[in-house]
Parts: structure tokens; C-alpha cells; sequence
């Protein structure tokens, strides 16, 4: 499949099924008019909001008019905030974008050395220790994490702030905890990665060659065994941004995710809708990425 049927045959059918959910999101919360008029509101004044709303409308109507919002990006007014719901979000986007991009970082410079020495050392001591610690750093949860980073980092250790996004410094008990859990899971997979692709025809052949073992790994087991490890990176992305949901909430963190649950307490559903957008657009665009990134790692990856 070339990559412009994949836009059209996947990717915007995509976004149309997400923009409907999104859209009935405000239906399945309750009243809009309820939520936003005080309860002492008169009759009178309930019929001219919902005029003004649009929700007198028929459904469909109603749908292709938030469609033509969307396209210029409008969502509508906080109920929380009185501010444009795009306008909060993008203004909190960043910082979740950026722990995100930290914490993936972070995840990949520890759990793909250590997949490959666990997988060179099948079987050691090093191998099950590795293994293990990785098994017990999917388990535990990421508010687990963070508290004990905490408690460790900041309490009897002052070494790191606890909250908001002021320096540098701020991001690195935030990110080591969304990235703790991420290299657990990379770690596994890229072990079991490089042991299936040492045992391939070619890597054997290569050794059998005389080629220096550094030679065989660095240029025929590597790119061949990240493969796999590139897919987890694409669809644990977007995983990161919904995790930060519990992350920034306890860290104070200054992004969607926190922004997400203040909304949600607040029924705030213009922020709600806008959050849910974004992060799905995300999604869509980093899976085409990761499609895009297949044929760069091998060429001989289709579209199929």
C-alpha cells in the first residue's frame, strides 16, 4: 500500500470516526445548557443558550458544524477557565510534549544496551538480574514510582525539585518516572529481539565468516533487531502522554494531562474534547511515522 492510500484508506477515515466520538462526548456528559446555566436559570434563558449553541439543530447539522470548528481549530470557551479550550491546550501541550520526549529518551539509552548485553549474555547471572529488574519495573505503577523517586530525590536525598517546570532540573524525577516503566518493556523486547535475530541464517554465516563478533552485532543484528523495538517506541508514545496524566498530577507538572483531570473534575467539556483530540492526532501521526521509519530501517518493509 503507497503511502497516500494510506492516508486516505486508513488515516482520514481515522480521523472521522474520532472527530464523531469526540463530538458525542458532549451528549454523553449530560445537558450541555445544564452544565453551563445556573440551576436558578429560567426556561427562557435555557431555549436561548441552546439557540445560540446550535443545539436546537438536527444532529447532523449540529455534527458538520463542529467538523468546520475543528478546521479552525475552535472547540469553544472553558467553562473553568473562560478561555478559548485550544488556546489552554496548546499553552500546556509543550510541556507534555517535551517530559514525554524526555522520559522516551530516557527509556531508550537504558533498556536497548541492556537488551543487547542481556541477550549476548543469555543465560548469565547479569541476563536473569536484568530480566527480573525489568519484570518488576513493568509491574509497579507509575504514581508508585514517582512517590518513591520522591521520597528518595527530594525528601532524604534534597537533591531534586518535587514540583512545577522552572529549570531543567525540575524534569528529571518526572521523566525517570515515565521512563522507568517504558524501559522495563523495551528492555524485554529488545533481549528478545537480538536472540531472535542471532539465530538467523546471515548472522551465523557472517561468524562463520570469521567476521569480529563487534562487526556481526553492530552491523548485522542491530538494525535488524531494532525493527520490533522502533514499533514499541511508536505505540508507546502516545502512552506516555496519557501516563503523564498521573505523573504531572503528582509533580505538579504544567500539561495536558494535569489540565485533563482539572477539566474532568469540572466537567469542562470544550478542554475535555480538545485534550482527546489532540492526543489522538498524535497517535495517528506518530503510527504513519513509525510506517515511514520501517522502510528506513529496511527497505524491504512494504505497505501491505
Amino acid at each position: 500500500m503507497s503511502l497516500l492510500k494510506k492516508v486516505f484508506l486508513q488515516v482520514i477515515p481515522s480521523l472521522l470516526i474520532l472527530t464523531f466520538i469526540i463530538f458525542c462526548l458532549v451528549y454523553v456528559a449530560g445537558d450541555p445548557v445544564s452544565m453551563m446555566l445556573p440551576e436558578n436559570a429560567t426556561a427562557a434563558d435555557r431555549e436561548a443558550l441552546r439557540e445560540s449553541l446550535g443545539l436546537n439543530q438536527p444532529f447532523l447539522t449540529q455534527y458538520i458544524g463542529f467538523l468546520g470548528d475543528l478546521l479552525r481549530g475552535d472547540f469553544g470557551m472553558s467553562l473553568q477557565y473562560q478561555q478559548p479550550a485550544s488556546d489552554l491546550v496548546f499553552s500546556r501541550l509543550i510541556a507534555t510534549l517535551t517530559l514525554s520526549f524526555i522520559a522516551m529518551v530516557i527509556a531508550i539509552l537504558i533498556s536497548i544496551p541492556l537488551g543487547i548485553y542481556a541477550a549476548l549474555k543469555r543465560n548469565t547471572v547479569l541476563d536473569f538480574l536484568i530480566s527480573g529488574v525489568s519484570i518488576v519495573g513493568k509491574a509497579m505503577p507509575n504514581f508508585w514510582i514517582g512517590i518513591m523517586l520522591i521520597l528518595f530525590f527530594a525528601v532524604l536525598f534534597p537533591i531534586f525539585p518535587v514540583s512545577g517546570a522552572a529549570s531543567p532540573l525540575h524534569f528529571v524525577l518526572p521523566a525517570f518516572t515515565l521512563g522507568i516503566a517504558l524501559a522495563a518493556e523495551m528492555t524485554r523486547l529488545t533481549r528478545a529481539s537480538v536472540l531472535e535475530v542471532i539465530e538467523q541464517e546471515y548472522v551465523q554465516t557472517a561468524r562463520a565468516k570469521g567476521q569480529k563478533e563487534r562487526i556481526v552485532i553492530g552491523k548485522h543484528v542491530f538494525l535488524n533487531a531494532l525493527i520490533p523495538v522502533v514499533t514499541i517506541i511508536g505505540l508507546q508514545f502516545p502512552q506516555l502522554i496519557g501516563g503523564a496524566i498521573v505523573v504531572e498530577t503528582v509533580f505538579s507538572w504544567p500539561g495536558i494531562g494535569r489540565l485533563l483531570l482539572t477539566a474532568m473534575e469540572n466537567s469542562d467539556m470544550a478542554v475535555i474534547q480538545a485534550i482527546v483530540f489532540v492526543i489522538a492526532l498524535i497517535t495517528i501521526v506518530i503510527n504513519l511515522l513509525t510506517d515511514l521509519l520501517y522502510r528506513v530501517l529496511d527497505p524491504r518493509i512494504k505497505y501491505n
